[in-house]
């Protein structure tokens, strides 16, 4: 008897096991199933192992992502994330918070405390499970195997290959490369064409867009751009109405390789692929990207374009921009070298009538960089000299640029970049004796300048100075008039002092010239 039961026990257990292993290998999870963030915390991974759901660690080890990442890179590259009820909210969490699959409500996370931060949500039926696909794409489905949710139909800043993009999709980056909240720009449909913009914070205004893909057609709808696919081969492409694609992955796709396309924090969308063997060449590689030079791309009259306010875009090898603030500015956020810049001395109209003039102010000068759309004057026909001239004498004037005339422009200057193709000169006022031209050219993220040192020496030194001065002729007056008081009691009326090579100066004197010490240190 007791051999029949171990017997049973035995086989109970080992078809227990069986479905375990097959509840793993198939990437599901049921109802009921929970991920707290900690440390070891673990994760669901998709049949292949090649892609997990779950907390992913921050930089803060305190904090936690809950996303879903390539789990068999070393970069463990992150393709999807809940972005919280607020997504301008920074979407990490702290540890000891929960994701839990609920019949409800799919996935519902909360905090160390159990209060809601994020659900999935919005979809009618009831949840019985939840799988994490090879694909990428994490779906919530019930008992039918129907799909009630998934994250491939709310994409965050990256697709995947067998990922669509329907006509009222939208793909948002990031803040920045570390901070997941949402970032300035968008890939979106606007009528039959796929666009890139950037919008402002608060009120998410979306501006004018700096790339656009010409798939539409205002005279017949059937004709125009409905939905961005990326197919399991690697390509992308664009779906028109009429079953036409126009194409947006250039060239052969290498195979045995995964992709993916990511609206990267700084506005550029690339496409990337990453070896699946161990060896070679372990990183991600650009296929392609657009706009090809978003510098110059990016034209709208509002915002400050690519890089903050004041910044100049320069774009790197891999069609990436770098932004950098120009001689005599520094980062108005120093843990932000993406964002504005502001200037290390003052510009602008005094009341008292001492306005720049020839002798106050001076220029850097620097080739083939402009700010086009900070323009509030232009002369033509105009000589260089003129032109600096111009601004020099223009209290308004923070900048001219000599290109086909004289463009004069005032701060806060916006959409600067670097454009070899633009054939002129700028010319950035800044007072003398403020020491820009010892700086280079651009003032790169992190570095220190000297002059903030010199000038906090300068100005103790001369706080010093003045306050010794003072006390020396405060002191020089008391002395001479003590003296003074003293020589009148001994001298006796009508006598007269001992002869000496120094002047007699007389109380009055003494006094009048205190005061007039006194009233020019002040």
């Amino acid at each position: 008897m007791a051999s029949a039961i171990f017997t049973l026990m035995f086989l109970a257990t080992m078809v227990l096991l069986q479905l375990m292993a097959v509840a793993q290998t198939d990437g599901s999870k049921p109802v009921g199933a929970s991920i707290t963030a900690n440390d070891d915390a673990p994760s669901w991974l998709s049949s292949s192992g090649e892609f997990a759901f779950g907390f992913r660690q921050m930089v803060n080890k305190d904090y936690f992502l809950l996303s879903i990442w390539y789990e068999k890179i070393p970069e463990k590259t992150v393709v999807w994330y809940a972005t919280g009820e607020d997504p301008t909210d920074d979407p990490a969490v702290s540890k000891g918070s929960k994701v839990e699959l609920t019949a409800d409500s799919g996935l519902v996370l909360t905090d160390p405390q159990g209060n809601r931060i994020w659900s999935s949500g919005g979809f009618l039926g009831t949840v019985s499970s939840g799988v994490m696909n090879d694909t990428g794409n994490f779906v919530l489905q019930d008992r039918n195997s129907d799909r009630l949710w998934e994250s491939f139909t709310h994409p965050t800043d990256t697709l995947l290959p067998t990922q669509i993009m329907e006509a009222t999709g939208i793909v948002s980056s990031r803040r920045t490369e570390t901070n997941f909240s949402l970032g300035r720009f968008q890939l979106r449909f606007l009528d039959g064409n796929l666009v890139l913009n950037a919008m402002n914070f608060p009120t998410k205004f979306a501006y004018d867009a700096y790339y656009t893909s010409q798939t539409s057609d205002d005279s017949n709808s059937f004709n125009s751009g409905y939905q961005l696919i990326f197919n399991e081969s690697g390509y992308m492409y664009i779906l028109r109405r009429n079953g036409q694609r126009s194409y947006l992955t250039e060239g052969t796709v290498p195979t045995d390789f995964y992709h993916r396309a990511t609206l990267n924090f700084d506005g550029v969308f690339t496409q990337y692929f990453y070896p699946k063997a161990s060896s070679g060449n372990r990183s991600w590689s650009s296929v392609w990207s657009r706009p090809d030079n978003i510098c110059v791309g990016m034209g709208s009259g509002l915002g400050s374009g690519v890089c903050g306010f004041n910044s100049i875009c320069d774009l790197k090898a891999d069609k990436r921009p770098e932004c950098n603030c120009p001689k005599g500015f520094s980062l108005l956020d120093q843990n932000d070298k993406y964002g504005s810049c502001i200037p290390d001395f003052e510009l602008g109209c005094r009341s008292d009538g001492l306005n720049s003039t020839e002798d106050q102010y001076d220029f850097t000068e620097l080739i083939n960089v402009d700010w086009p759309t900070s323009d509030y004057e232009r002369y033509r026909p105009y000589t260089e000299e003129e032109c600096r001239k111009s601004c020099l004498n223009d209290c308004l004037c923070s900048v001219a640029i000599f290109r086909d005339g004289c463009w004069k422009k005032k701060l806060p200057l916006s959409n600067g970049r670097v454009n070899t193709g633009m054939n002129g000169k700028a010319f950035l006022k800044f007072p003398k004796g403020s020491g820009p031209l010892d700086r280079p050219p651009f003032q790169r993220p992190g570095e220190k300048k000297k002059s903030d040192t010199k000038l906090i020496t300068g100005s103790v030194v001369l706080g010093t100075s003045v306050f010794v001065n003072f006390v020396l002729v405060g002191t020089f007056c008391l002395t001479s008039s003590f003296i003074y008081r003293k020589k009148t009691e001994k001298t006796p009326e009508g006598g007269s002092c001992l002869e000496t090579n120094l002047r007699y100066f007389s109380y009055k004197e003494l006094a009048e010239a205190c005061h007039s010490a006194r009233d020019h240190l002040l």
